[in-house]
């Protein structure tokens, strides 16, 4: 056989090099020492900076038709909720027309028996806009911060409504900043008068129950209180303007032990979430002065009766 025929090569058992296992511990040694070495001295930050600087373009690109669609998606869905929304605004609105229309007239009507009986004028209720920042850090009150303080011209005891009724009342004044406690609070309580009945009541935060919810308490079980009464401010305590929404029944329980009704009350007002809230004046100083006390140990003069009174006891 000629020499120029002969494998030069080494056989394969020559050729394997490290053996499979040994490349595992291999590899695996030094990703743990860059593992450690980037962990301890940072090794490989300006690698990743480069390297995601360098994917960036690759990455904007094919996530765009990702976010093409998504936007797409959105806007049909807002378009169609927007859609929606119109038409439920436009139903309402063509439901309240005739009460708005009737509106004018009522208030035209209640001034001249105001005028004819000589009542006093209602008080007006204007008042200042406000944003709620967060929640108070207190977890076992129901309170919220706002956007408005002395700087404002705020004052302690101004009540604050949302767009559905009382949300609560200024308890807390600060340069900038005021502290509202929500009407679910166990130290709030509020004058109420139910629109069905014209009874009157007091409404007790209770946030125990259900998140947070108002108690009509000391109401006999006889007294004519059903689910579903609206209850509004009587305006009798001299902070909320009367006939402001406050809460409405949602469930009354009557015990034959008990002489009092448990009824409970769903607030209107959105004190879970609510964003935007207006700030009102106290009533107090729109109030009239109340009449002097009697000096002590002077008793008021009591008017003559008609008649002589023989016949009063025989």
């Amino acid at each position: 056989m000629p020499l120029g025929t002969l494998e030069r090569t080494p056989p394969p058992f020559f050729r394997q090099g490290a053996s499979a296992l040994s490349r595992l511990m291999l590899f695996s040694a030094l990703a743990l020492f860059l593992m450690v070495a980037d962990t301890r001295f940072h090794l490989t930050g300006p690698l990743r900076m480069t390297i995601a600087t360098v994917l960036y373009p690759l990455q904007w690109s094919l996530l765009q038709p990702v976010q093409w669609t998504r936007n797409v998606v959105d806007h049909v869905q807002s378009l169609r909720s927007a859609q929606e929304d119109a038409q439920s605004y436009h139903e309402q609105l063509r439901l309240q027309s005739p009460r708005v229309q009737q509106f004018e007239q009522l208030m035209l009507e209640n001034e001249r028996l105001r005028q004819l009986l000589e009542l006093r004028a209602r008080p007006q209720t204007a008042g200042m806009a406000a944003q709620v920042l967060y929640d108070a850090a207190d977890p076992y009150a129901h309170k919220v911060i706002i956007d408005k303080g002395l700087i404002h011209g705020v004052s302690a005891g101004s009540p604050v409504i949302d767009e559905a009724g009382v949300l609560g009342q200024v308890t807390r004044v600060y340069p900038s900043l005021s502290e509202v406690t929500l009407v679910i609070d166990a130290d709030q309580a509020i004058p109420v008068l139910n629109t069905r009945t014209g009874g009157r009541a007091v409404a007790f935060g209770d946030p125990s129950l259900h998140g947070g919810v108002l108690e009509l308490r000391y109401i006999g079980t006889n007294v004519d209180v059903q689910a579903g009464d609206l209850l509004t401010t009587s305006g009798i305590d001299g902070v909320y303007p009367p006939g402001l929404p406050v809460a409405r029944v949602d469930k009354v329980e009557r015990r034959v032990e008990s002489p009092f009704a448990r009824i409970y009350c769903l607030p209107q007002a959105r004190v879970d979430g609510a964003t935007q809230v207006l700030i009102l004046p106290l009533l107090a100083g729109q109030q009239p002065p109340r009449p002097q006390e009697h000096a002590v140990g002077q008793k008021p003069a009591t008017p003559k009766a008609n008649g002589s009174g023989k016949g009063a006891h025989k």
